[in-house]
C-alpha cells in the first residue's frame, strides 16, 4: 500500500513538474493517433455512405465482413502490418517498420471498422429526403453527400470519438510496428509496458493517468454529443 501511495505521488509530480521524457511520450502519442484518425475519416464515411445508400451485390458480404474486423485483435493488425513492412514483405524497401509511419498505418486500419460500422449505422437511420431534396435541388453529389453528412453529425462525432479512443490506448500493434523507441515511437501504451516491467511504477502510473483522464473526457464528449443528437419530448 505504501508503494501504491509513493508511487502515484511521484507520478503526479513527474506530471506537473513537466518532466520533459513524459510529456514527450505524451505528444508522440496525440500526434500518431490524430493523424490516424483524421487519415481514416474521409475514406471511413465515403465507404459507409456507399453502404448505406447504394444497392449492389455484395453489399450484405461487406457489411458483415467490416463488423467482423471490429473484433480483430490489435496484435494481428500489427503482425498483418509487420510482415508487410519487414525486409521480405512487399513493402520491406520502404524502410518504413520502427517508424511512427508504421504506427499511424496500424492505428488507421484498427480505426476504419469501427469508423465504418458506426458511420454505416447512423447514415442508415438518417432521412434520405436530404439526400433526394438536395438532388432535386440541383446539388451535385458531392453537396448532397455533405448535406447528409450534417444531418447525421452528431452520430459522426460519437464514431470519431470512439474510434479514436480504442487506438490511443492500443499497445500490441503500436509495440510490433513502432519498436517502443525512445524519443521516436514510444507512446502512452507501449511507455506503460516498458516501465512497469522495470519497476518504474511512478512513470506507467503517470501516464496511466493521462490515458484515465482522456478516457473521462472523450467518454463525457460523447455523452455529450449523443444528447446534442437526441431530440426531446
Amino acid at each position: 500500500m505504501d508503494i501504491l501511495i509513493a508511487s502515484t505521488l511521484d507520478a503526479f509530480r513527474l506530471l506537473f513538474s513537466g518532466d520533459t521524457e513524459i510529456w514527450e511520450i505524451i505528444a508522440i502519442s496525440f500526434r500518431v493517433s490524430s493523424l490516424a484518425i483524421l487519415l481514416a475519416i474521409p475514406p471511413a464515411l465515403i465507404i459507409a455512405f456507399v453502404l448505406a445508400y447504394g444497392n449492389f451485390f455484395g453489399r450484405r458480404f461487406i457489411i458483415s465482413l467490416f463488423s467482423t474486423f471490429l473484433s480483430i485483435p490489435a496484435v494481428v493488425i500489427g503482425l498483418t502490418l509487420f510482415i508487410v513492412l519487414s525486409r521480405q514483405g512487399p513493402m520491406g524497401n520502404m524502410g518504413l517498420l520502427f517508424t511512427q509511419t508504421a504506427m499511424i498505418m496500424g492505428q488507421f486500419l484498427l480505426s476504419l471498422p469501427i469508423l465504418i460500422a458506426m458511420a454505416h449505422t447512423s447514415f442508415q437511420a438518417s432521412d434520405r429526403r436530404a439526400w433526394e431534396t438536395a438532388r432535386t435541388l440541383g446539388a451535385n453529389r458531392l453537396y448532397a453527400f455533405f448535406t447528409v453528412v450534417y444531418e447525421i453529425r452528431f452520430g459522426l462525432m460519437a464514431a470519431m470519438l470512439a474510434a479514436y479512443g480504442r487506438i490511443i490506448s492500443e499497445v500490441g500493434a503500436s509495440m510490433m510496428l513502432g519498436g517502443n523507441i525512445a524519443h521516436y515511437t514510444r507512446n502512452i501504451p507501449t511507455a506503460i509496458a516498458l516501465e512497469t516491467s522495470k519497476g518504474n511504477f511512478a512513470e506507467g502510473i503517470a501516464l496511466g493517468a493521462v490515458l484515465l483522464f482522456l478516457a473521462f473526457i472523450l467518454n463525457a464528449l460523447l455523452h455529450h454529443v449523443q444528447g446534442k443528437g437526441s431530440i426531446n419530448p
